[in-house]
């Protein structure tokens, strides 16, 4: 009972407060510890700082009923499933935009059924406590876009050398489109792939 009212609690604080600190960013620092080039790059900006066009080029990319669902995209699992099941192909993601915030600011990376629990636990939570509009602000300001470059204004600086506020359409793009890896795609020099993802999103 402790936990589940500190956890809740932990949610209800996030409401308001800026998430300057994931468990991801503490990961990645000490994996390039080693590496003397590597520095963490993260501003905190509100949602109407960032572009629109992100926005709608996120919801797009990663999660096309982030509006609609409850945190979960029932039909995507199931289909991950039954891919899995019928075609014997590797357990594909099926995660929403709300399950990959929940995994970024209260989970530490892995691939484990007990995380996935606590990653369904925490969706559920910042569902009903967030809303949909704060969800996304964090989501753009703690999602991984390149090697220590975390949210849309790093991105934007990083790449485009403008804030977020200003993003084109097409920039928006190229940075959804790198979005599933990030450390090995860069949307300021985009590869043909990425280049033609960006026109599909």
């Amino acid at each position: 009972i402790i936990l589940i009212l500190l956890s809740v609690l932990w949610v209800l604080v996030l409401r308001w407060v800026p998430v300057w600190v994931t468990p991801l960013t503490i990961s990645r620092s000490i994996e390039y510890k080693d590496d003397d080039n590597f520095r963490t790059i993260k501003d905190w900006v509100r949602l109407e700082e960032i572009s629109p066009e992100l926005v709608k080029a996120v919801i797009a990319s990663e999660d096309n009923l982030f509006c609609e669902h409850n945190g979960f995209d029932w039909e995507q699992i199931g289909k991950a499933i039954d891919d899995h099941k019928t075609k014997g192909k590797r357990l594909r993601g099926a995660s929403t935009i709300s399950q990959q915030t929940a995994k970024n600011v209260f989970l530490f990376p892995s691939r484990s059924f007990i995380r996935k629990g606590l990653e369904a636990y925490f969706t559920v939570l910042i569902e009903l406590l967030w809303g949909k509009e704060r969800i996304m602000e964090v989501y753009l300001n703690v999602a991984e876009m390149g090697k220590g470059i975390y949210g849309a204004q790093a991105a934007a600086e990083i790449y485009f050398r403008k804030d977020a506020s200003e993003l084109k359409r097409r920039e928006a793009c190229l940075i959804a489109a790198c979005l599933p890896n990030p450390l090995k795609r860069n949307p300021s020099s985009p590869t043909e792939y990425i280049s033609g993802r960006a026109g599909q999103i």
